[in-house]
Order: C-alpha cells, then structure tokens, then sequence
C-alpha cells in the first residue's frame, strides 16, 4: 500500500503545481497592468496640466509646445489647399481644409481652417480663401505618429492623414495650427484626443480586482487539491482493513 500511497501523492503534487503555475501569471499580470494603467493616469494628468498652463505666443522661432495659443500674420497659399478626408461633424460627413500660410517674416505654417461639409462626393472640394493680409489664433499640434495606413495617403487633392511632406514645401515647424479664429475659420471639429484620467484609474481598479478574485481561486483551489492529495490514501488504507464478516 505504501507505494499506492505515494502514487497519489506524487499525482496529487503534480496537479497542484499546475494549478499554481496556471494562476500565478495572471495574479502578476493583472497587478502589472493595474500598475500601467495606474501610471497613464498620472501621465495624462499631466499632459492636461500642460495644455491647460500652455503659453500664447507670436509667430514663435521655435516650436511651439503641444497646446499652445499662437497668433499668426500673413498670407494664405490658396493654391497649396488639400483636405483631411472622411472627417465628421454633427452627422455631416466632409474633409477638414489644410491651407498652408506664409507669415510676415516669410515662414511658412499649416493651417487646419475647420470642417467642410461634402456629403459621400469624391468630387475634389471648393473652397473660398481669402486673399490679403489676415491675422490668425489657433491651438498648435506637434506632429506625430498618424496610425498605420491602408494604401497611399494623398488621393488627388485629399489626405488620409495630416503628413507635412504632402506639400513640397519647407515648414517653420514640424507641426499644424488648428485655427480657432481669425479669416478663413470654418466650422471646428478637433479636440486633442486624450483619454481622461479617471477612465484609467476605472482600468486599473479593474485590473486589480481580477488580479484579487484570480487569487482567491489559486488559494481556494490549491487548497482543494490539497486535501485531495491526502484524501485517496486515507480511502485505501480504510479498503485495505478487512470487513467485519472477513474478520468472524
């Protein structure tokens, strides 16, 4: 019986270091990503810290921080216009218009002038521009990674994404104007896409209560299989002891 017993109890050993190894990873990493989101939180924290606190600034020489208020004078390009395709507003369907400006100082800046609705046309859009001397104010974006793209980004005179080397022209800087003011201000449809804080606090604590109840389940089910492992050897030694009609 001895070596019954220990069969059991080596396959009794077997399942439950399975059963550690299968539960242990996902404690850890739902801890680890209840810690990420926890850090995303505090990170976008601060990025709305900055825009809010963001300077405004003249036709700055060097680039502008994400966010900040600029004014700006000069010249449209009219004919350098292309258009941000597939953009939406209120349930219109449209592009946003791209129009590149030409400061005082001879600079060149891309201006994002607003939404202009289009309907399902793939017809090239019109636009007016004025002409002249203008004064503009806006919201500065930095440039940066646009997303992955499913065949080339300019189609005609539309762009799938705001890429400055649509233009065969060189920029003050490596980023756009979202124009909130000023001639040539069409209707306003960005907003900077970040993700409010609070949301990532909710992922975190989510994350954190799966880690907990995957605990709960390693240690009550470890301690199952536990007894278990004792539990057959108990029942044999008792089959083994002869019956009472064996015994008279």
């Amino acid at each position: 019986m001895a070596r019954e017993d220990i069969q059991h109890a080596c396959a009794g050993r077997r399942r439950q270091r399975l059963w550690w190894a299968f539960w242990s990873p996902l404690v850890v990493l739902g801890l680890m990503l209840g810690v990420w989101q926890w850090e995303r939180a505090a990170e976008k924290c601060d990025h709305l810290t900055r825009l809010e606190t963001a300077p405004h600034q003249m036709a700055p020489r060097d680039r502008p921080p994400e966010g900040a208020r600029v004014t700006l004078s000069g010249e449209y390009l009219a004919d350098q216009t292309l258009f941000l395709d597939n953009r939406t507003l209120d349930g219109r369907l449209g592009v946003a218009v791209l129009t590149p400006l030409r400061g005082d100082d001879g600079r060149l800046w891309l201006v994002q002038r607003g939404f202009l609705a289009t309907g399902t046309t793939r017809d090239t859009p019109s636009v007016t521009t004025p002409g002249g001397p203008v004064t503009l104010e806006g919201d500065w974006q930095s440039a940066g990674d646009g997303g992955p793209l499913f065949g080339p980004n300019r189609e005609g005179r539309r762009l799938q994404q705001i890429d400055l080397a649509a233009w065969s022209l060189d920029f003050a800087h490596d980023g756009w104007l979202h124009l909130a003011s000023g001639p040539g201000h069409l209707d306003s449809w960005w907003t900077p896409s970040v993700m409010p804080p609070a949301r990532h606090l909710g992922y975190a604590v989510q994350w954190w209560g799966l880690a907990l109840a995957a605990l709960a389940v390693m240690l009550i089910g470890g301690r199952r299989l536990g007894r278990d492992r004792d539990e057959p050897a108990v029942s044999l030694h008792l089959d083994s002891l002869p019956s009472k009609e064996t015994r008279q």
